[in-house]
């Protein structure tokens, strides 16, 4: 198999941004709806047994990512009918699937990329997903990178203010320090405001916080920021 011609992503929506989303083969059972991002205009990433969730819902991938080993020969059959670019890696490789489709997506300069199919199923791959979002060169991406599934919304912050609008969908908003510390963490517009606040790594007192309005903030001077949004439905 060629090498996947790097042609850039062409520009998706009239404003010039571009959304990419990966669907990974986690679990389809713990798979947030596809049908929902269908109706944006979005680039769509097939990540090994994700590549099949989407053509067996009629999308096709403009790329699919992964070494292929949880699919069927005939499956492999259909990717490599249905799928125009193909980036295939050996088993024995030194990064993820994700990873490596993360990293190419990211060299497109996206301004929002969502990533499906990555919860549910082994811990070690969800944990490694995780991991995967403090890595320096993703972590320093302008892009904004969300893990979804059907009842959460997770992402990863560097230091800064962040605005966060009001989603019913995802009633609760909790914050994690995935350093060692956040310092200078701060809430305005929550139902349970801070102000200089540190989260020591570890800590469980900033789960399950709501917004009282339409929007709110969080901000912090040092560190790493875990933010889930959640819902018990």
């Amino acid at each position: 198999m060629g090498p996947l011609k790097e042609a850039p992503f062409r520009l998706l929506r009239e404003d010039g941004e571009l959304k990419a989303v990966l669907v990974a083969g986690g679990p389809e059972a713990d798979l947030a709806s596809i049908e929902e991002f269908v109706k944006e205009s979005v680039c769509w990433i097939g990540i090994d047994r994700g590549t099949l969730y989407l053509l067996n819902r009629g999308i096709k991938p403009e790329v699919a990512f992964g070494d292929f080993d949880s699919v069927a020969e005939s499956e492999w059959q259909q990717i490599q009918q249905e799928v125009k670019h193909i980036r295939e890696f050996p088993s024995v490789k030194n990064e993820t699937d994700l990873e490596l489709a993360l990293q190419w997506v990211l060299k497109q300069q996206p301004e929002e990329v969502i990533i499906l199919g990555a919860t549910g199923g082994r811990l070690d791959h969800f944990f490694g997903t995780v991991s995967l979002l403090t890595n320096s060169f993703i972590i320093s991406s302008k892009a904004k990178i969300e893990i979804v599934d059907q009842v959460n919304r997770l992402s990863v912050y560097r230091p800064g203010e962040h605005a966060i609008l009001r989603d019913e969908r995802y009633k609760y908003v909790s914050f994690f320090s995935l350093s060692e510390r956040v310092t200078g963490f701060s809430l305005k517009g929550f139902k349970y405001p801070l102000d200089n606040h540190t989260i020591e790594s570890g800590s469980t007192l900033y789960v399950s916080n709501e917004l009282v309005g339409e929007s709110g903030t969080f901000s912090f001077a040092k560190g790493i920021l875990m933010v889930i949004r959640s819902t018990d439905d």
